[in-house]
């Protein structure tokens, strides 16, 4: 069962007989994707269009050349974090009624999103607790990373800026802390739903794979733990 599909069908408000007409098929094969088949190219291109999602979004296993991933937890896979829709990320902190957290170094790609700070700001405001850890400029896991990376100074500078747009979310309801922890993966969190960006030596993050999680299980209590931990020994500003 494709339930990513099923439920963006259902999000969009389109029944098997309304794709089945806007794709000249038989309402059985929008049935047979539905329960699990892949469409061809050409239908899957119309298909993500109509439900506004990435192809890979619907059909993570096409990023591992159709080869299915058996893991519940995982909604999603993505290549490299470029290849994460832009409105991924904003459905998924919009979504959040409990928690936001964002374990970084920098994370500026998203401090510099404007429409993404707005988000964060509103569920801020609507009573959302919104957490940001960014990596301490001045540490020595900072620095290392940036070496990796063949960017060295930048790294720093680059947790610099992102503190300087993070620091634009309202106070109240949004706490951020700087870390001097060795990461091995960016982790963003949204209730229970998690965005983990991997880490790779040489790789900046970038262009490092991206695994969705919106299942509550073994992976996203493996990386939400993680986070507390990094949380629990990170430095409030102004500490």
């Amino acid at each position: 069962m494709n339930d990513t599909l099923r439920r963006a069908l259902a999000d969009a408000r389109l029944a098997d007989t309304d794709v089945s007409t806007a794709l000249s098929v038989d309402p059985k094969t929008v049935q047979r994707w539905i329960a699990g088949r892949v469409p061809q190219r050409r239908h899957r291109w119309v298909l993500a269009d109509l439900v506004d999602r990435h192809e890979l979004d619907l059909w993570p296993e096409l990023a591992y050349g159709g080869r299915t991933v058996h893991c519940p937890e995982i909604r999603s896979s993505y290549p490299h974090r470029g290849a994460v829709p832009r409105e991924v990320w904003h459905r998924f902190f919009a979504g959040a009624e409990r928690e936001i957290g964002i374990l970084v170094y920098s994370g500026l790609f998203l401090a510099e999103d404007v429409d993404v700070l707005r988000v964060l700001g509103q569920r801020a405001r609507a009573g959302v607790r919104v957490r940001v850890l960014l990596g301490d400029p001045r540490s020595a896991p900072v620095s290392s990373r940036g070496a990796e990376e063949g960017i060295d100074d930048a790294m720093p500078a680059k947790a610099r800026n992102a503190l300087v747009h993070y620091r634009a979310l309202p106070a109240n309801g949004v706490e951020i802390r700087l870390h001097a922890t060795v990461l091995y993966n960016s982790i963003y969190r949204a209730d229970d739903e998690l965005l983990v960006n991997t880490h790779i030596h040489g790789v900046p993050a970038a262009q490092a794979p991206v695994l969705h999680l919106d299942v509550k299980g073994e992976l996203t209590a493996t990386y939400t733990e993680s986070f507390e931990r990094v949380w629990s020994l990170a430095t409030p500003l102004g500490g």
